[in-house]
C-alpha cells in the first residue's frame, strides 16, 4: 500500500496475519497481503504523523532479521514516546556495549521504521545520527519524528 504523508510518499506491506514492512521508497505488496492490517497501519500512522498517537497496536512480525537484528529491533520498543536514547545505551541494555556499530546496521535494517521506533536513538553527543541510511532525507525524517514526539528536541542539531 502506497501513501502520501507529512514525511512523503510512505509504502506498507504485510502478510496474511501481520505488518512486515514501513518504506520511505517503493516496495512491492504482497498479493495475500491483509487489507484490513494495511488500512488499519496508515490509519494509525497518519494519527501518529498528526501527533494523536502515541503508540501502534498492529499486529507486526521480523520475516527478516538476524537474531541479534530481533533483539535491537525489540529492545527499541522499550524507549518511552518522547525521548531518546544512544547506540551505546542500546548496546548496554543487551549486554554488548561493543556493539555499537551493529546497532546501527540493525536501526538501518528496521523493517518498520515508525512502527520500531529507531529514530528514538540518537549519538551520545546528543546529535542526530544515521536514519534510513544516513540520507540527508533520512535524518531530516528523525528530526521530525522527533519534534512531533517531543518538540523540546527540536534544539539536537544534525550530525
Amino acid at each position: 500500500m502506497k501513501f502520501e504523508s507529512s514525511l512523503g510518499t510512505l509504502w506498507l506491506n504485510a502478510n496474511q496475519t501481520a505488518l512486515t514492512h514501513v518504506s520511505y521508497t517503493a516496495i512491492d505488496e504482497t498479493p495475500l497481503a491483509n487489507q484490513e492490517i494495511l488500512q488499519s497501519t496508515k490509519k494509525q500512522l497518519l494519527e501518529f504523523l498528526s501527533g494523536k498517537r502515541k503508540s501502534f497496536d498492529v499486529p507486526y512480525t521480523f520475516e527478516l532479521g538476524t537474531d541479534f537484528q530481533k533483539e535491537v529491533w525489540s529492545t527499541l520498543m522499550t524507549i518511552p514516546y518522547g525521548e531518546t536514547c544512544s547506540y551505546l545505551d542500546i548496546a548496554e541494555s543487551i549486554r554488548r556495549p561493543k556493539a555499537v556499530r551493529a546497532i546501527g546496521q540493525a536501526n538501518r535494517n528496521n523493517p518498520l521504521p515508525i512502527i520500531i521506533p529507531c529514530h528514538r536513538v540518537i549519538g551520545k553527543n546528543g546529535k542526530l545520527v544515521g536514519y534510513s541510511g544516513s540520507t540527508e532525507k533520512g535524518l531530516t525524517i528523525k528530526e521530525q519524528l522527533l519534534a512531533i514526539e517531543n518538540p523540546v528536541l527540536q534544539e539536537i542539531t544534525l550530525f
